[in-house]
């Protein structure tokens, strides 16, 4: 057994397949596969499912994946200790729903690369059903997602509260509705809406604040960032939650802005999550630790972020923890 072959298991994994893998790693596909192969006839295990719409960990290689990383993690500590410097150090992967970018993702990966300038952080916008899959998969090695209160939490993920926040209408400053001091479903629906597409959670939120009422939506759009620039082109008006609006630069320059939604108590909690393993690789341990440390920040004096995560419970349940509040 080579170390490269289990880069090479780690980087189609991580890309999700064959080509791609070959690709980054500069080999041709049919070398890729054979030595993918041969490493899975001397484990006696099939590592990978193969598939015409790419390659992915099978149920064996999911379980196996942990003592993969740690045999990675074990040949950089050994390459760091030896003084190669020029090393490549492997890759992590976060995923988002584009949820506080600016008060939060952006500051963290910022210091986490000032920390670690020999890693390399790669931020991937997606849906919150693809980055389950993919922290499941092992694609990803944290995931940033919406979380309406009082959902139930997923079974198969360590999940931390880092934000608590309102679901608020996110309009120019010319709008009619910015000269309300709140805006009311009826309000709403006087101005064309921008919504994200299905699979996203304020997707769900906005179809269920509306109850069926008002025509279709005008526009559909993947995360907040677009939605915010479709807003200040003057689309229309979309519905976010707070920290992904305050702070904004398009909030700071004055192109977008953003009032609460009368009589609605409904909360946004950003979570951060990742796969359950028995052990965590080095880099994504320390970047798990910069967003608690961000949080901590943002969310002023408030109980160890350690103690709010959050454990899957009954609907009957009521939320754990103490909530950091972020409203305008």
């Amino acid at each position: 057994m080579r170390t490269e072959q289990l880069e090479y298991i780690a980087a189609v994994t991580r890309l999700g397949s064959l080509r791609r893998a070959a690709e980054e790693l500069r080999l041709s596909q049919p070398a890729l596969s054979e030595t993918v192969r041969n490493l899975e006839r001397e484990l006696g295990v099939d590592l990978l499912e193969r598939k015409r719409s790419g390659a992915t960990m099978s149920a064996e290689g999911r379980e196996l994946l942990p003592k993969i990383v740690d045999v990675l993690d074990a040949v950089d500590r050994l390459r760091a200790a030896a003084g190669e410097q020029h090393r490549i150090s492997r890759m992590v992967r976060v995923g988002t729903v584009n949820a506080a970018t600016v008060p939060l993702l952006l500051p963290v990966v910022r210091d986490f690369r000032a920390s670690h300038p020999l890693t390399q952080v790669e931020v991937v916008g997606a849906q919150q059903t693809d980055i389950h899959r993919a922290l499941t998969e092992g694609g990803f090695d944290l995931g940033l997602v919406n979380h309406l209160d009082g959902d139930d939490m997923p079974a198969d993920f360590e999940s931390t509260e880092l934000l608590s926040g309102l679901p608020v209408v996110c309009v120019r400053p010319d709008s009619p509705l910015a000269s309300r001091p709140t805006v009311s479903v009826d309000d709403l629906l006087t101005e064309p809406l921008i919504g994200m597409r299905s699979g996203y959670v304020m997707h769900r939120y906005v179809h269920r604040l509306l109850d069926g009422r008002g025509p279709a939506f005008a526009y559909s759009t993947d995360g907040a960032e677009m939605g915010k620039l479709m807003v200040a082109e003057g689309l229309g008006a979309t519905v976010l939650p707070d920290f992904s609006v305050v702070g904004d630069p398009l909030e700071r320059l004055g192109a977008i802005t953003y009032r609460p939604i009368a009589g609605d108590t409904a909360r946004v909690l950003l979570m951060l999550r990742r796969r359950r393993a028995e052990s965590v690789p080095q880099a994504a341990g320390d970047l798990h630790e910069a967003f608690l440390r961000r949080a901590r920040e943002l969310s002023g004096p408030t109980p160890d972020l350690a103690d709010r995560t959050v454990s899957p419970r009954r609907p009957s349940e009521p939320p754990q923890g103490t909530r950091p509040t972020s409203g305008p």
